[in-house]
């Protein structure tokens, strides 16, 4: 029988675990690898916000939104459903590898509803670029 996720040793091994999915990824590994220089202040830093996410504890401070619109830009709007797609079957695979239990099922929910905001973001951000070329135009 597997644990739930109950402290931040846990959360960092789901996200260390989880990235190196990620990074062996033949579709989304790419972006992350292409710009992600220093692996582990930015897996510290995402066991920050995942600890931040499902404990309450206010240790994250970034932007995420903000960082994957300049992402998407870096990468000529190329980002779409289906890279997020990957991201959550790895994220879903992960923990049910190595872990079960409620905060389980929090961190699948959240994380649905983190990459659906983040795709309409992404989307919304490409509109308003598209805005601004046309009245540039006119």
């Amino acid at each position: 029988m597997k644990k739930d996720i109950e402290n931040r040793a846990d959360i960092s091994v789901l996200v260390h675990t989880f990235y190196d999915k990620i990074r062996a990824d033949d579709e989304i590994g790419p972006y992350f690898n292409e710009l992600i220089k220093d692996w582990d202040s930015h897996l510290e830093k995402l066991t920050d916000f995942w600890e931040t996410n499902l404990f309450g504890i206010r240790k994250f401070k970034g932007n995420p939104i903000a960082v994957h619109n300049k992402v998407d830009e870096h990468f000529n709007g190329q980002i779409n459903a289906n890279e997020f797609g990957i991201w959550l079957n790895h994220w879903f695979q992960t923990l049910d590898a190595l872990f079960e239990g409620e905060n389980v099922e929090i961190l699948k929910q959240r994380a649905r509803k983190m990459g659906t905001f983040m795709m309409v973001s992404i989307y919304e951000n490409r509109a308003k670029k598209t805005v601004t070329q046309i009245k540039e135009i006119i």
